[in-house]
């Protein structure tokens, strides 16, 4: 898995890259950019990550799904997105940014990372 060396407001740098947007780090280790429009359209916002993101995000086989909710915590889950990751058994960690990439680094196993750089 690809090594999240530090976030700070706008950025984040993985494996020596620096990302000045929001990225998903897949089960392939592959980072991509987070398509935040999916929640935008539907709350006006990409602070609640809507049922649409939830399933565009998720993979099959993912055991935890570690969410960095922003540098001042601002990102939730819609009831609905909450209610997709649990039916198929995938444990949701929702964190600030900067608490977030730690947990990243530090978990073992199948596991996704979403990361928020702004708010």
């Amino acid at each position: 898995m690809p090594s999240i060396e530090k976030t700070s407001f706008g950025s984040i740098t993985i494996d020596g890259e620096n990302y000045p947007h929001d990225v998903i780090v897949r089960l392939s280790e592959e980072v991509k950019k987070r398509k935040k429009k999916l929640s935008k359209r539907i709350y006006g916002t990409s602070h609640i990550l809507s049922l649409d993101e939830a399933k565009h995000i998720y993979e099959k086989g993912c055991e935890v799904i570690i969410i960095g909710s922003g540098q001042y915590d601002s990102v939730r889950l819609s009831p609905e997105a909450e209610a997709y990751f649990e039916k198929r058994g995938c444990k949701v960690i929702l964190q600030g940014t900067p608490i977030a990439i730690r947990t990243f680094n530090q978990t073992k196993g199948r596991k996704i990372g979403v990361f928020h750089v702004t708010c």
